[in-house]
């Protein structure tokens, strides 16, 4: 029973300097509290001053150091996505290097020491990469073998030749399409390798599209001899039959096919008429990301805080000073 009687006792010591430190703890903390409403009392014109102070210096670095985003969609075409990339690598080098001379003269950007970084990436589209290609699906399929389906989706390889391409820049300042967006595309399209091959693929559209209209004018006069054929045996009040054999499904389905040709090519022949074809441009949207446009707030902060470490080590050092009596 003592043994017990002990354990006891010694339970409530511990409960009770437990509940004492506890009871210090916030005694202290609403001692600091109250301390620091004090020096906040003592010091409020020093800390409005500089909390005004902070905030008109916020405003104006704001104002002075403004970021842009510019964003282009482009399709590139006749096999060109390697050439775009490293056309945007090459700008993008060139902007690090600080050579304006380049990015005036040779892309064309009316302001190069106001263009900032260039990147571009793909548009994620797995959908429109195997449409109508049946190799593309392949591709995709033999990749995902060995691997995970989403890391073969968005790994470089394979995302490099997706349809759509996103290019990304920047600018410290308000531009336009003409001083920067236009420079940058006739640059992407200045290559007579690919002008060549450019003249070559509308060519063959041309030849194409002409072969396929006499085709389907031939169709129709086939069609246009069945249909009097038709309307004379109505006349004659007498009945044809036809058996099986009969390859008039297979012509209309013909003439069907080549007539969704016809337009797929001349939608063709209009997104060939580049060889970086621009789908759309939005410029000059505001950066508000990282500390961009928000000084005004971060800044009188700043200087509130330093004004209190400052005081603080202040006070700190006079203690010890007279602690240590020197």
């Amino acid at each position: 029973m003592s043994l017990e009687s002990q354990n006891n006792d010694n339970q409530e010591i511990d409960l009770s300097q437990l509940s004492k430190k506890i009871g210090n703890l916030f005694e202290n903390i609403s001692t600091k509290i109250f301390q620091g409403i004090l020096f906040i009392k003592k010091n409020i014109i020093v800390i409005g001053v500089l909390f005004i102070l902070g905030a008109v210096l916020g405003y104006l670095l704001d104002k002075s150091s403004k970021s842009y985003d510019n964003k282009i969609i482009v399709a590139p075409n006749f096999g060109s996505n390697d050439y775009l990339y490293s056309k945007i690598e090459l700008i993008n080098a060139k902007i690090k290097e600080n050579d304006t001379v380049f990015l005036k003269e040779t892309v064309g950007i009316k302001e190069p020491k106001k263009f900032g970084e260039i990147t571009i990436q793909p548009i994620t589209d797995v959908y429109k990469f195997i449409d109508n290609k049946p190799e593309n699906f392949e591709l995709i399929k033999l990749m995902s073998e060995d691997g995970d389906i989403k890391k073969v989706i968005v790994d470089r390889t394979t995302s490099k030749n997706y349809p759509y391409h996103l290019i990304d820049f920047k600018t410290s300042k308000l531009t336009t399409d003409q001083n920067t967006v236009q420079p940058i595309l006739n640059y992407l399209n200045d290559s007579e390798y690919f002008l060549t091959l450019q003249k070559e693929y509308l060519n063959n559209i041309k030849l194409k599209m002409v072969a396929n209209d006499s085709i389907i004018s031939q169709i129709d006069g086939v069609l246009n001899s069945f249909s009097s054929a038709i309307n004379g045996s109505q006349r004659n009040e007498k009945l044809i039959y036809y058996n099986e054999n009969t390859q008039l499904n297979d012509i209309i389905k013909t003439k069907n096919e080549l007539t969704i040709e016809q337009g797929n090519q001349r939608v063709n022949f209009f997104n060939f008429n580049k060889i970086i074809k621009d789908n759309s441009s939005t410029i000059n949207i505001k950066e508000t990301n990282g500390l961009n446009g928000k000084m005004k707030f971060i800044v009188p902060i700043l200087f509130v805080l330093l004004f209190i470490v400052v005081t603080s080590f202040n006070l700190f050092y006079k203690k010890q000073v007279q602690k240590n009596k020197i």
